[in-house]
């Protein structure tokens, strides 16, 4: 009989965790604490690395019909549109990194990966408020009075994960100072006007990330970030000026300004980050994800590290039958390169130039020695 796996938080890598592990065999358990799953206006860009572990769950099909594809990825100066450097993307980046590079709604990627989970293991409402290491056991208590055991237990929830808080004592993540707006609209509110595949535009202090969700391109969206340290809201959901967001980006290219001219609403949330925690473990329970390396937008790497996580975690939860054991090779193996993405994406460098990409797009999180 294979151990029970406790996994809090049924984000993207809470939930790709728990679809490897139940197509091996695990009896797995995944306590979310929302009510329910809400498409939320955001883009997500998934590049090879994270694919090749998404076609594990058989979702490689539903990708290719769903996303946008994109050929190339530009980054061009933010007010002559001059190119910066230009990413090949499509068959010749498939063809280099052995699996495609796409763009999509992150509601829609959320219940892709859901929808190869069992429903039944999804418990929605469920917000831990302790966990604690009991022999071979962890036993859980959450805020509902109710109670769980499990024989392993993984936290991905998040950079505010409890877990995190229980393991290594109570701290804030760092607001950078700066907020990111953003938002999905229909492409038709642009009046027959096009925008390039996939466009990061880079301003002084500032910039914007603009490109298709659809492969019909009839949805837009767009991620900026911008210096705002007075303003501080950890929500997802805050709504943001559009006035005050069109006036920051005045002056930008003119594919900038239609987008934002004819964008309706638009999201506002700050952007936190941390440095690599000191450890990922404790005995029989392992931290994943955000909740262990959360990381600025600025690669676009967030989410693929995390779907990375579950498949390196799968791996060596099926070769070593120790769990604190299997935590730790996990923590071992994972910890350099994303400690690495960390800093990347903090330089907010990532593409501004003729860039070596290889060590990102090219890991196989099934291939790396275990």
């Amino acid at each position: 009989m294979k151990n029970r796996i406790g996994i809090i938080g049924a984000g993207i890598g809470g939930l790709t965790l728990a679809a490897l592990l139940q197509k091996r065999g695990f009896d797995v358990a995944v306590f979310e604490q929302a009510s329910k799953f809400a498409r939320v206006g955001a883009g997500i860009q998934q590049s090879a690395n994270a694919v090749k572990v998404l076609r594990d769950i058989g979702l490689e099909d539903h990708l290719r019909n769903t996303a946008f594809c994109p050929q190339t990825w530009n980054n061009r100066e933010w007010d002559t549109g001059v190119m910066k450097h230009e990413l090949t993307l499509g068959a010749a980046y498939e063809e280099k990194y052995g699996a495609p590079y796409f763009l999509l709604h992150r509601g829609d990627l959320h219940a892709a990966i859901a929808s190869k989970v069992d429903p039944q293991s999804i418990h929605l409402q469920k917000k831990l408020k302790h966990y604690s290491n009991q022999g071979d056991q962890v036993h859980l208590s959450f805020e509902d009075g109710t109670t769980e055991v499990v024989d392993a237990l993984i936290g991905a929830d998040g950079i505010h994960s409890k877990i995190r808080e229980q393991m290594l004592g109570a701290d804030q993540p760092r607001f950078t100072g700066r907020v990111a707006y953003r938002t999905t609209f229909p492409a038709s509110l642009m009046n027959g006007y096009t925008i390039d595949d996939c466009t990061k535009w880079w301003g002084i202090d500032r910039h914007i990330v603009i490109y298709y969700v659809t492969p019909q391109k009839d949805e837009i969206y767009f991620v900026t970030s911008v210096p705002e340290p007075e303003w501080n809201n950890e929500s997802w959901s805050a709504k943001g000026d559009l006035g005050e967001l069109r006036r920051a980006f005045s002056g930008f290219h003119e594919q900038v300004q239609r987008v934002l001219a004819a964008c309706p609403d638009v999201h506002k949330w700050s952007l936190y980050e941390r440095d690599p925690l000191p450890t990922w473990c404790d005995q029989r329970v392992v931290l994943l994800g955000d909740s262990c390396h959360p990381m600025v937008p600025y690669m676009a790497q967030g989410a693929a590290m995390a779907i990375e996580d579950a498949a390196v975690l799968t791996r060596v939860l099926e070769q070593e039958p120790e769990i604190p054991l299997a935590f730790q090779q996990f923590e071992a193996l994972r910890k350099e390169r994303t400690s690495k993405v960390q800093l990347t994406s903090h330089k907010n460098q990532w593409m501004s130039q003729r860039t070596d990409s290889d060590w990102v797009y090219g890991y196989d999180a099934w291939a790396v020695e275990a």
